[in-house]
Protein backbone atom coordinates (compact mmCIF):
# COMPACT_ATOMS: atom_id res chain seq x y z
CA UNK A 1 0.00 0.00 0.00
CA UNK A 2 2.04 3.56 -1.12
CA UNK A 3 0.93 6.39 1.43
CA UNK A 4 -0.48 9.18 -0.74
CA UNK A 5 1.25 12.77 -0.10
CA UNK A 6 -1.17 15.81 0.38
CA UNK A 7 -0.50 18.29 -1.99
CA UNK A 8 -0.11 21.56 -0.53
CA UNK A 9 -0.93 25.01 -3.19
CA UNK A 10 0.35 28.28 -2.48
CA UNK A 11 -1.89 31.55 -1.79
CA UNK A 12 -0.84 32.82 -5.36
CA UNK A 13 -2.18 29.73 -6.90
CA UNK A 14 -5.46 29.73 -4.78
CA UNK A 15 -5.95 33.24 -5.57
CA UNK A 16 -5.11 32.75 -9.49
CA UNK A 17 -7.92 29.43 -8.93
CA UNK A 18 -10.07 32.00 -7.26
CA UNK A 19 -10.20 34.39 -9.73
CA UNK A 20 -10.73 32.45 -12.51
CA UNK A 21 -14.12 31.59 -10.94
CA UNK A 22 -15.22 34.46 -9.49
CA UNK A 23 -13.08 36.97 -11.71
CA UNK A 24 -13.84 35.80 -15.05
CA UNK A 25 -16.92 33.56 -14.41
CA UNK A 26 -15.80 29.89 -15.90
CA UNK A 27 -17.41 27.64 -13.81
CA UNK A 28 -16.07 25.95 -10.84
CA UNK A 29 -15.77 22.27 -12.56
CA UNK A 30 -14.30 23.68 -15.39
CA UNK A 31 -11.60 25.43 -13.70
CA UNK A 32 -10.35 22.83 -11.06
CA UNK A 33 -10.52 20.82 -14.46
CA UNK A 34 -8.00 22.67 -15.68
CA UNK A 35 -6.00 22.88 -12.92
CA UNK A 36 -6.11 19.32 -11.80
CA UNK A 37 -7.50 19.70 -8.58
CA UNK A 38 -11.04 18.57 -7.06
CA UNK A 39 -13.47 20.63 -7.39
CA UNK A 40 -15.13 20.57 -3.62
CA UNK A 41 -11.46 21.94 -3.22
CA UNK A 42 -12.01 25.20 -5.20
CA UNK A 43 -15.47 25.18 -4.09
CA UNK A 44 -14.29 25.73 -0.16
CA UNK A 45 -11.31 28.17 -1.73
CA UNK A 46 -14.17 29.99 -2.52
CA UNK A 47 -16.61 29.77 0.05
CA UNK A 48 -13.60 31.20 2.25
CA UNK A 49 -12.85 33.37 0.15
CA UNK A 50 -16.19 34.92 0.26
CA UNK A 51 -16.65 34.69 3.98
CA UNK A 52 -13.66 36.34 4.44
CA UNK A 53 -14.24 39.52 2.76
CA UNK A 54 -18.27 39.13 3.60
CA UNK A 55 -16.77 39.68 6.91
CA UNK A 56 -17.77 36.69 8.80
CA UNK A 57 -15.60 35.42 11.55
CA UNK A 58 -13.53 31.94 11.80
CA UNK A 59 -14.55 31.59 15.66
CA UNK A 60 -16.11 28.15 16.16
CA UNK A 61 -20.05 27.84 16.52
CA UNK A 62 -19.52 27.36 19.97
CA UNK A 63 -17.27 30.57 20.67
CA UNK A 64 -20.19 32.82 18.74
CA UNK A 65 -22.97 31.43 20.79
CA UNK A 66 -21.42 32.52 23.80
CA UNK A 67 -20.58 35.53 22.74
CA UNK A 68 -23.92 36.22 21.72
CA UNK A 69 -25.28 34.89 24.84
CA UNK A 70 -23.28 37.14 27.08
CA UNK A 71 -23.70 40.06 24.48
CA UNK A 72 -27.74 39.62 25.26
CA UNK A 73 -27.61 39.15 28.96
CA UNK A 74 -25.68 42.06 28.98
CA UNK A 75 -28.17 44.00 26.44
CA UNK A 76 -31.28 42.70 28.72
CA UNK A 77 -28.97 44.53 32.27
CA UNK A 78 -28.81 48.00 30.13
CA UNK A 79 -32.18 48.04 29.64
CA UNK A 80 -33.16 47.08 32.89
CA UNK A 81 -31.01 50.02 34.32
CA UNK A 82 -32.23 52.35 32.20
CA UNK A 83 -35.74 51.72 32.96
CA UNK A 84 -34.63 52.09 36.68
CA UNK A 85 -33.18 55.38 36.02
CA UNK A 86 -36.28 56.43 33.93
CA UNK A 87 -38.39 55.82 36.71
CA UNK A 88 -36.04 57.59 39.50
CA UNK A 89 -36.01 60.94 37.10
CA UNK A 90 -39.78 61.00 36.79
CA UNK A 91 -40.24 60.07 40.42
CA UNK A 92 -37.27 63.25 41.66
CA UNK A 93 -39.24 65.37 39.22
CA UNK A 94 -42.22 65.34 40.80
CA UNK A 95 -40.59 65.99 44.18
CA UNK A 96 -39.08 68.92 42.92
CA UNK A 97 -42.39 70.39 41.41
Amino acid sequence: MTKKTRRRYSDEFKTEAINMVRGEGHPISEVARRLDIDRSLLDRWCRQRRDRDDGVTDDPPDERDAEIKKLREEVRKLRTEKDILKKATAFFAKESS
